[in-house]
């Protein structure tokens, strides 16, 4: 069954969210075993000439080795897991959206988060659609448009999907805030489609 939402966006851009596609203990069961099973590192980047360790981790997973490249740092996908393989077929039932590709972060409480940004690595298919899938802590997620600077936000809950699609990264900065309100941890999937050469 395909899900259905109203866009969340004014303008210049499609974003989409859905509240669960799991049951309660089903989130429970894939967060454990997503931080206990997935091969997580510190992300490690260069900003300002500064090399920094960020006190999240990261993976990366896809069809194939791919190279993807953010923030002056390279990293290579890892073949799949059975889990996230599982969680990639659910996501696209669900969508009908096909990925070839995820990046997963794990912040561990609420100190954690992500600055404004976009998903608009030349590594991405342009305009192709980015699914955020969440487990664990309930955490707000901003949107904040390029040119004029108006912001969006919602709460990313439990279980939860969230789609960028058509001109989001174009048009929008996205960013996951810090918050001393948040002591338990997240884990967060994004499935994306690479450039297959």
């Amino acid at each position: 069954m395909r899900l259905t939402s109203e866009n969340l966006l004014p303008n210049d851009g499609v974003v989409e969210y859905y509240n669960s596609i799991f049951s309660l203990s089903d989130c429970h069961v894939c967060l454990d075993a997503l931080v206990k099973n997935i091969h997580w590192q510190h992300d490690e980047f260069v900003m300002f000439g500064k090399h920094i360790t960020t006190k999240r981790k990261v993976a990366w997973y896809a069809d194939k080795p791919f190279l993807y490249k953010y923030s002056n740092a390279t990293k290579k996908a890892l073949i799949w897991p059975k889990l996230l393989l599982f969680l990639k077929s659910v996501v696209e039932n669900n969508t009908g959206e096909k990925f070839n590709s995820c990046l997963l972060n794990l912040y561990h409480d609420g100190n954690e988060g992500m600055a404004w940004h976009s998903d608009n690595e030349k590594e991405i298919v342009p305009q192709s659609t980015i699914c955020s899938l969440s487990f664990g802590a309930e955490r707000k997620f901003s949107f904040k448009h390029k040119r004029n600077n108006s912001k969006i936000s919602l709460n990313l809950g439990n279980g939860s999907l969230l789609l960028m699609k058509q001109g989001t990264q174009t048009h929008w900065l996205h960013s996951l805030p810090k918050t001393t309100l948040v002591s338990s941890p997240r884990v967060n999937l994004t499935f994306r489609t690479i450039v297959d050469l």
